[in-house]
């Protein structure tokens, strides 16, 4: 059974996210549609929404702009057409074809970038695109919202009438307006309109000499309003004219309703599309305002929230320019139920609706300020008891309320039920109340239900530590400070430190000794051991945080000293290649030195020559030794390497071949006399003298040559 009860989205301010989001609608209909957004329990569902949501988030990004949407409310256009012989009036027509217009934008758009928008594209499959509404309604009904002259024969010959006549009016009027005017019997604004015609403006003294129909005077009666005798006969038939031409439009626009009505349901499916889309489109500029993002899904039972925040909280605090701490939660089958402990005001309630909230949005189609490492399951039940809840109606308490409220909660709980409870077991005796809380919460734990109490109870805290798939969390505390950091540490209970905050608070110290030997000793030393935990976890924290530093720093000196013994390295073989050098040079010296002797003594250039030339021959032996022996060896570590490459260039070289040859010749074919060359390979410019048999003859000017026309470049035309 699915099942998130109206008082679930209370407690949890889900309606006041759904007023966020419906303020970027673009129509009130689009606003309403925001306001009544629900959870949804099939993940198929859930994350089709989600996907849409994230697609037209994306395109605020890119440069594929999703069209304008805005569109009419034709929700009392459509009540009409359910009337038979009813007509609609005439601005309602350009309001329908408005909103298919926009409809078929949208489905034209969808489709053209399909790989962009899948999911969006797979909304339009079930609205289809229409032009012919639109075709009817322009060829009657111009942008102002009337008729056109040509929407029937009929209204084009009275018009025409019309205007004929108001021509002959016009002639005649102005003629009787001279005529007066010149004999002195008109006011000074000479003429007026009254009633839609226009009339003289007579001197009361002279209304006896007009000839025509007084129509009316002035407030003072000293100007009489004539409409001269003639355009009288004429004025009648005008008004008969417009007469007919107000029938003929009601005709025309009975016509155009009755050709709607069939399309009545068509239109309603436009408009739903559009409505759908300004929500999707609200739900998109949101997730901008709260940095929101898609989720992982997945189907094991887990919610694992990473560097979450609470969203209405997180917009007061960038308004206020206040740091908002996100949480990090993981609720799966090892870790199904979580007690978060610790002092009040220390955050527990915010982090018990963070998760609620988040859930809520998610499984609404509202992207959520998650990390995108986040994953979420759908749960079929979210059930919540958060505040103070005491019902006058019943005549309840704040825990006989929470007690039914349990009992609620016990018939309806199972495996894909997620509960957050604040202040489990409150309102009661502390022991009594605990013990029932207790029980409670074992229910729960056999349920294989999830979910996150907020607790001071230190047996339910024992309890977590002694059940395998429930865990300890809780709000840190700055012992030193004694204020809240608002950071949920988990896999460890939490102390109330009330002693400690009440000496903070000015409670004498006698009041407080007093006070702990009032309490039973295995409370006071489970709180105490509590406290030394959290100390000694801080300091292990502090002690991590120092050991990382001088990680780093080791690592940096390990870095900086291979890189100096790699220099040193590089500068002894230099030094042992220039010392071998050396002593080659001081033992190729003193044999040279030995034959210099020699020659000194004997004389001899023969031998000298001959002695010069051995040792030179023996100095050449031994570098071609040398080099063989090291060609030999990199070679064959080369070779390994570099003949896999070889092969490529090889291919490569022999296509590149083939190209320039069928270059070459495509370009000797284009050649003819007169046009200017050069060799492929030179630089010199000539030009063809003569072509015969793939020869050329060349002019470069000082010189002629015979030359293969393939070996010729083309460097202009003559």
């Amino acid at each position: 059974m699915s099942l998130i009860p109206d008082k679930t989205l209370e407690d949890l301010e889900f309606g006041e996210i759904l007023k966020h989001v419906s303020k970027y609608a673009l129509n009130d209909l689009g606003k309403n549609y925001c306001l009544k957004l629900k959870p949804l329990f099939n993940p198929k569902k859930v994350k089709f929404n989600l996907d849409m949501v994230s697609e037209f988030n994306s395109s605020f990004q890119n440069k594929n702009t999703i069209p304008n949407h805005d569109f009419f409310d034709c929700n009392s256009y459509f009540k009409i057409l359910e009337i038979e012989n009813s007509v609609l009036e005439i601005n309602a027509y350009n309001k329908i074809s408005s909103n298919i217009n926009k409809t078929n934008q949208l489905i034209r758009f969808f489709f053209k970038f399909k790989n962009y928008y899948p999911n969006l594209f797979d909304l339009t499959k079930n609205t289809e695109e229409n032009k012919d509404i639109i075709k009817k309604i322009s060829s009657i009904i111009d942008s102002f919202d009337e008729i056109k002259d040509k929407a029937s024969k009929e209204l084009f010959t009275i018009r025409n009438n019309i205007n004929n006549l108001k021509k002959i009016i016009t002639i005649n009027f102005n003629k009787s307006l001279s005529n007066y005017n010149n004999l002195g019997y008109l006011d000074d604004i000479k003429e007026s309109i009254y009633d839609n015609i226009r009339v003289l403006a007579v001197k009361a003294m002279h209304r006896r000499k007009i000839k025509g129909h007084i129509v009316g005077a002035s407030k003072t009666g000293s100007i009489i309003f004539i409409e001269p005798q003639n355009i009288v006969a004429h004025s009648l038939e005008l008004k008969n004219l417009f007469f007919d031409e107000k029938e003929e439009v009601r005709n025309i626009l009975s016509d155009l309703t009755d050709f709607l009505r069939p399309y009545l349901y068509f239109l309603e499916t436009h408009q739903k599309f559009l409505i759908h889309i300004d929500s999707i489109y609200a739900r998109a500029k949101y997730a901008e305002e709260i940095n929101g993002i898609k989720p992982e899904f997945n189907s094991k039972n887990n919610l694992e929230l990473k560097k979450a925040y609470h969203p209405l909280l997180f917009v007061n605090n960038k308004k206020e320019k206040k740091e908002t701490l996100p949480q990090d939660v993981n609720i799966n089958k090892e870790n199904r139920i979580i007690i978060i402990s610790g002092p009040n005001a220390g955050g527990k309630s915010i982090t018990l609706k963070t998760i609620g909230l988040l859930q809520l949005m998610f499984q609404s189609g509202i992207l959520i300020p998650v990390d995108r490492r986040s994953s979420l399951f759908c749960y079929d039940q979210i059930l919540t008891d958060i505040g103070d809840n005491q019902s006058i109606e019943n005549h309840l308490s704040t825990y006989s309320y929470r007690l039914n409220k349990m009992k609620f909660f016990l018939k309806q709980c199972n495996d894909k039920t997620l509960f957050l409870i604040d202040e489990f077991g409150t309102g009661s005796d502390p022991e009594l109340g605990g013990a029932l809380a207790e029980s409670l919460l074992e229910s729960f734990y056999e349920k294989k239900s999830h979910g996150v109490i907020t607790t001071h109870y230190s047996n339910l805290k024992a309890l977590a530590n002694e059940l395998s798939e429930m865990s300890n969390a809780n709000m840190e505390f700055n012992i030193k400070t004694l204020n809240p950091t608002f950071k949920l540490i988990m896999g460890e209970a939490g102390g109330s430190f009330t002693f400690e905050v009440a000496k903070k608070n000015g409670i004498p110290d006698t009041l407080i000794k007093n006070a702990k030997k009032k309490i039973e000793k295995g409370k006071l030393r489970f709180d105490e051991i509590i406290s030394k935990l959290q100390k000694q976890r801080i300091k292990m924290s502090k002690t991590e945080t120092i050991l990382k530093e001088k990680e780093i720093i080791a690592r940096n000196e390990n870095e900086k000293s291979e890189s100096l013994n790699l220099k040193l390295k590089k500068k002894l073989v230099n030094y042992q290649e220039l010392y071998d050098h050396n002593q080659k040079m001081i033992l190729l010296g003193s044999k040279i030195n030995d034959i210099a002797e020699k020659y000194f003594i004997n004389n001899k250039k023969r031998i000298l020559v001959s002695e010069l030339i051995k040792v030179i021959k023996d100095e050449n032996s031994k570098r071609k030794k040398k080099k063989t022996t090291n060609l030999k060896s990199k070679n064959k570590a080369i070779q390994k390497e570099i003949d896999p490459e070889l092969i490529k260039i090889r291919k490569e070289k022999k296509t590149t071949k083939k190209n320039s040859l069928i270059s070459k010749k495509e370009n000797s074919a284009k050649l003819k006399i007169g046009d200017h060359v050069r060799l492929y390979d030179g630089k010199s410019i000539g030009t063809i003298d003569s072509i015969d048999k793939g020869k050329a003859v060349v002019n470069y000017g000082s010189f002629i040559t015979h030359v293969d026309v393939n070996s010729l470049e083309l460097v202009s035309e003559k």
